[in-house]
């Protein structure tokens, strides 16, 4: 079944008039950025969804459809924006808050402030906005569905910009998943600098650069 307006109608007969949905891609990647959408569905949208007909939750379509649809999107909402939190932030804050932080930075990017928010999976605590966490939301909610081909596509350039930084990777076909490929990467090469660090199995690559240090060395970390 296609994600519909089902939630969002719902708001608008509450009274709510600015509706965001929110989504990521990339909180289980091995490597590169979290990656958040907002997206805000006109009224006619919200009326007549079948004006973004074919979009769905992002992992539903193929490279081609997803990018067809974020160019459909774009010109059909009121509103989107992204948010992107980068490995090096996911190592010290963990994936959750990052994930949330990418979402919140989105959200504070759209030119108009939600005064309703539905959320795929997760809320956000201290945004003192009305709220749904909906499981499997991209699969149940049109704008959710938007925010996550949106946050999909703009990851997935971010890592074929990443490819040219880091060749050898493979970043640009697996996208920082861990395939099998990666892990061969990984073992050939070692992490690069958009590994996250306190992700398996790049915690055991720290773990043998510390054991391998001068015994100096160590001291010299740990006063």
């Amino acid at each position: 079944m296609s994600p519909s307006t089902e939630f969002e109608r719902a708001l608008h007969v509450a009274g709510y008039s600015c509706i965001a949905g929110i989504d990521e891609a990339g909180r289980g990647c091995w490597a590169g950025p979290v990656v958040a959408a907002a997206v805000v569905l006109t009224p006619a949208v919200v009326a007549a969804p079948s004006l973004l007909a074919g979009v769905d939750d992002s992992k539903q379509l193929s490279r081609i459809a997803r990018e067809t649809q974020a160019a459909q999107i774009s010109a059909s909402a009121g509103a989107s924006a992204v948010g992107v939190v980068p490995a090096f932030m996911i190592d010290a804050y963990g994936i959750l808050p990052a994930t949330r932080l990418a979402m919140l930075i989105a959200l504070l990017s759209l030119p108009c402030a939600p005064d309703a928010l539905l959320i795929d999976a997760v809320t956000l605590p201290g945004v003192r906005v009305t709220q749904q966490a909906l499981i499997r939301g991209d699969s149940r909610s049109l704008s959710i569905a938007a925010a996550s081909i949106l946050a999909k596509v703009h990851r997935d350039r971010l890592m074929r910009q990443a490819d040219q930084l880091y060749p050898g990777y493979g970043f640009g076909r697996h996208k920082g998943y861990g395939t099998d490929a990666h892990q061969r990467a990984l073992t050939a090469l070692g992490p690069c600098p958009i590994h996250r660090r306190t992700f398996q199995p790049l915690l055991r690559y720290t773990r043998v650069r510390i054991e391998n240090q001068a015994p100096e060395n160590r001291e010299t970390e740990a006063s």
